[in-house]
């Protein structure tokens, strides 16, 4: 059946991951297998863009019961679109830990521990089931805790710990949030839910609204949202630059995907309350986030704040509720996932050349490796949204929704973010690679492999900007189901 086409995004890492297990000493074996799970998997999402667009929405209900009392696995045009995303992205990560990652962490089942995270990237944005979305949350984090741990140095470990207890916390009042809104709605699947919350009237409605704060507290906590990001530029630091390059670029996706779910889903019509507090907070978040990101020297810091000002662009954007916004906040969202992914892996490089990550202690390595400066600076370009680089693309139909909508202010401050992502990716690029040669650089790494997903990974972001008017009806067909939520429901429960 077709339908059960859905199923590869979740199934093919799970089974490669599975089989991986059982190799464990075996690193170049490994190695090989990871590549051509992540390969398979980047062409059956393809298969799959194909398929959404031509067919609409695949819905495949488990067990064969019908919806929604069987668990839902629902792939509309956004999920697709975010999971070969993530799938590129993987290729690219996998590629550079050959030569990066050292085999004491390979032989620690890495790959098989990175294809699990993928599972549950991939679950969570493919789940029907507000419940499912709960566990698969929970497989990417404790294959997020393996990646995060691994290797064990004291940093890590550190790092790991804060990260644990956060998401201990955040999980137990997810389920409290799942269970508060089922004692209400008395069912788990997000369609059905959907159309029970847009049948209450009168009493349950202030209720309606604490849950949608609650869902906020809980998957902002996940997103890095102003105040609940404290922990993400402690935690982010300390992995590896594969994984560092895996987390930027997906795991706070995962919180933004969750957000932008639930709130068109159940919470569109929640205008006095939640959806304002949702644009003050993903507002100041991009504030900090550029504060943060101005304010430092050290390459990874910069980087981990300009997660948090996309993840407040992208918010702010979904708090608007309307087609344009919402279209630049896919479009930014696919964006980002692919340029932060691509930009943690050259300061990687930059790290293992030069050995520090702060550009105080070196320069002038523009006149040792004039390619990798001029790959950052396309880079840069691209994340601070110069055009006709796609960050470009999303950020202007972002500003224009908030100019539709008269939020000038909210516009204004995307705007400005966009000077400030710019100053703080040049301060790297003057500093680091301009003036005269300081430090001692270490040529022997294997620099031409590294470059490979590197030059993979910016050539798609670059394509993505240069064809976005390709891109379009693709985007399109994403935003249908988020802008007019009975789609959604008439795919998974019928007519």
């Amino acid at each position: 059946m077709m339908s059960n086409l859905v199923l590869m995004p979740i199934l093919i890492p799970f089974f490669g991951a599975i089989f991986l297990m059982l190799l464990p000493r075996k690193v170049m074996i490994q190695r090989v297998l990871a590549v051509i799970t992540s390969a398979i998997l980047i062409l059956a999402n393809f298969y799959l863009i194909y398929y959404v667009y031509q067919h609409g929405i695949l819905v495949v209900t488990l067990g064969n019961w019908p919806a929604p009392f069987g668990i839902s696995i629902v792939g509309d045009m956004f999920a697709i679109l975010l999971v070969t995303t993530t799938s590129l992205v993987l290729l690219g990560a996998l590629i550079y830990s050959f030569y990066s990652i050292g085999k004491p962490r390979e032989r620690f089942l890495y790959y098989p521990a990175v294809l699990f995270m993928i599972v549950g990237v991939n679950g969570s944005f493919l789940t029907g089931d507000i419940f499912n979305l709960f566990v698969f949350f929970e497989v990417m984090l404790m294959a997020s805790y393996v990646l995060l741990v691994l290797g064990g140095t004291k940093g890590q470990l550190k790092a790991t710990v804060k990260y644990l207890l956060i998401n201990v916390i955040g999980s137990a009042f997810l389920v409290m949030a799942i269970a508060l809104l089922y004692s209400m709605v008395g069912t788990l699947n997000m369609a059905d839910i959907s159309q029970k919350i847009s049948e209450i009237h009168g009493g349950n409605t202030g209720m309606i609204t604490v849950v949608a704060v609650l869902f906020l507290f809980v998957f902002g906590l996940k997103a890095g949202i102003f105040p609940l990001y404290f922990w993400l530029p402690g935690s982010y630091f300390a992995p590896p630059i594969p994984v560092l390059a895996l987390f930027g670029a997906l795991l706070t996706k995962v919180g933004i995907y969750a957000i932008i779910r639930v709130y068109t889903l159940f919470f569109y019509n929640e205008t006095s309350f939640a959806l304002p507090l949702l644009s003050t907070l993903a507002l100041i978040t991009i504030v900090l986030g550029v504060i943060g990101a101005i304010s430092y020297n050290d390459m990874k810091t910069i980087m981990i704040y300009n997660i948090l000002i996309a993840v407040g662009v992208i918010l702010f954007s979904v708090s608007l509720m309307t087609r344009e916004a919402m279209t630049g906040a896919i479009f930014y969202l696919i964006h980002d996932m692919l340029i932060k992914g691509t930009l943690f892996l050259i300061i990687g490089v930059i790290i293992a050349i030069t050995g520090f990550s702060s550009i105080k202690k070196f320069s002038g390595l523009m006149s040792v490796k004039p390619s990798l400066g001029w790959t950052f600076f396309i880079g840069a370009l691209g994340l601070a949204g110069i055009p006709p680089l796609s960050g470009f693309i999303g950020k202007l139909l972002i500003v224009e929704g908030a100019f539709a909508v008269q939020h000038y202010i909210g516009g204004i401050i995307v705007l400005l973010s966009s000077l400030f992502v710019l100053l703080s990716m040049i301060k790297i690029f003057s500093k680091g690679f301009w003036g005269e040669k300081k430090g001692a650089f270490n040529l022997d790494i294997p620099y031409r492999k590294m470059m490979v997903p590197i030059l993979m990974l910016l050539t798609v972001s670059v394509a993505y900007g240069i064809f976005s008017q390709g891109m379009y009806p693709l985007i399109d067909k994403a935003v249908d189901p988020l802008v007019d939520p009975s789609i959604y429901i008439k795919a998974v429960l019928g007519e």
